[in-house]
């Protein structure tokens, strides 16, 4: 209790010192949807995520998605009874959490934004949720396992967050979907080679996934956290051989991931299975493995195939990704859905209260949304923790496709959410 706290006292004090010391120091720009208001007549919303760097496949969505929600927030909000303008201004993190930190001190302290909305990964995530909760600014977070944002920060049961908050999948979730497509329909001999970093991602999954995989009655061979960045991973192939794990799993940066795989197949190893999570997520990143990526699975937090719709554009899931491809010829990503019900829920909050500058008022909303978003029904009153709510996941794996785009991910398994169809079955990459 008393470490963690401490850690959150640190992370605190240094995004404080951020905040004074960064002011000013980027140009402002974003798009202000109507005439020009007088001050509070505006809400200004922040949002930042991975546009270039290791996670920049994770924003390549952006552009588009932050012309669809200007469209729709271009005749303003209702709150109150009064008509808002809506101002959006975005930034670039570079996946780097320094950089992730100055952009949020920039909105914050220069910008005057009055919420926060963030994406993609606790490098880019983190860093920005803690310099909203101690400059006390309403914030909702996504795309990262809920553990890694809520524990890798220092929460407690005893003491949560007060203004920041966050939707995605856990720990729990990716164990439950894991046993459930291993288990289902390829026999393997039930031993998993685990890959986990040492950052946030790897130590969440290690204390919450690692038990709940042996739970379910898997062996795990565990090598140990490996650092970012690595080139050589002999080491790791050669236990994963030597004790003939089947099922490989790892939560990878790109980059590591690309020259793990490349050398492992180099080296004779080819598993059964491959499930991976914070790569192998999107089109961009299986073609540039080319055939290598080809039977590589991974958890799908929203596809076309969602039977669900924007609260904010009114479009289907499907409606969405055609319109995305069309717009901008390329393949539909999955974290354009969490972005898009990133803005959802913001409209939802602002929505129930009476004044959007009251930063407490805006942030206890925000505990109290309980929507049916584009990823399907986020509630934060059911938890599982105080400022999380969980959504919805099944697993695909990725296949040739015949129809514009060279790959495509399959829905193998929907167990845990069965309102989302199935695609095929799972086939082995041997």
């Amino acid at each position: 209790m008393n470490h963690e706290l401490s850690r959150r006292s640190v992370l605190r004090a240094t995004a404080g010192a951020v905040l004074l010391s960064s002011g000013g120091l980027l140009t402002a720009c974003g798009n202000v949807a109507g005439s020009d208001p007088k001050p509070d007549a505006t809400v200004r919303i922040g949002y930042i995520s991975p546009v270039t760097g290791a996670a920049a496949a994770f924003g390549e969505p952006d552009a588009y998605l932050l012309k669809k929600v200007r469209e729709a927030f271009a005749d303003g909000l209702i709150i109150h009874r009064k008509k808002h303008n809506v101002e959006i201004i975005s930034r670039d993190s570079r996946s780097s959490p320094q950089q992730a930190a100055q952009a949020a001190a920039e909105l914050i302290g220069t910008q005057k934004i009055d919420l926060m909305l963030v994406s993609s990964t606790p490098e880019t995530v983190n860093p920005v949720s803690d310099a909203c909760e101690a400059a006390r600014i309403p914030c909702v977070s996504t795309v990262v396992p809920w553990e890694a944002w809520y524990f890798g920060r220092g929460a407690t049961a005893a003491e949560p967050f007060t203004y920041t908050y966050h939707f995605f999948i856990g720990t729990a979730d990716f164990g439950a979907a894991y046993a459930s497509l291993w288990k289902g329909q390829v026999s393997t001999n039930e031993s998993v080679g685990v890959m986990w970093p040492n950052d946030p991602d790897g130590k969440a999954v290690r204390e919450g996934l690692g038990p709940v995989l042996e739970k379910a009655g898997f062996t795990l061979v565990d090598p140990g956290a490996y650092e970012g960045g690595a080139q050589d991973y002999s080491a790791q192939i050669s236990r994963f051989k030597k004790d003939d794990a089947e099922i490989f799993n790892s939560f990878p940066l790109p980059p590591d991931f690309a020259a793990f795989w490349k050398q492992a197949r180099a080296e004779g190893y080819r598993p059964k299975i491959a499930s991976i999570a914070k790569t192998g997520l999107f089109p961009s990143q299986i073609e540039s493995l080319g055939e290598l990526g080809i039977g590589l699975t991974a958890g799908f937090w929203w596809t076309p195939q969602f039977p669900y719709s924007s609260t904010l554009t009114n479009q289907t899931s499907e409606e969405l990704a055609a319109d995305y491809e069309k717009t901008t010829g390329k393949q539909w990503n999955q974290v354009m859905g969490s972005n898009m019900a990133l803005f959802e829920v913001a409209a939802d909050a602002l929505r129930k209260v009476s004044d959007p500058k009251d930063r407490e008022e805006l942030a206890e909303a925000l505990g109290t949304v309980s929507l049916t978003t584009i990823v399907g029904p986020l509630d934060w009153q059911a938890g599982p923790v105080k400022n999380v709510s969980a959504e919805p996941l099944v697993m695909a794996q990725w296949r040739e496709s015949s129809k514009g785009f060279s790959v495509t991910p399959v829905i193998v398994d929907n167990n845990a959410s069965r309102d989302i169809p199935l695609g095929g079955t799972l086939e082995s990459l041997r």
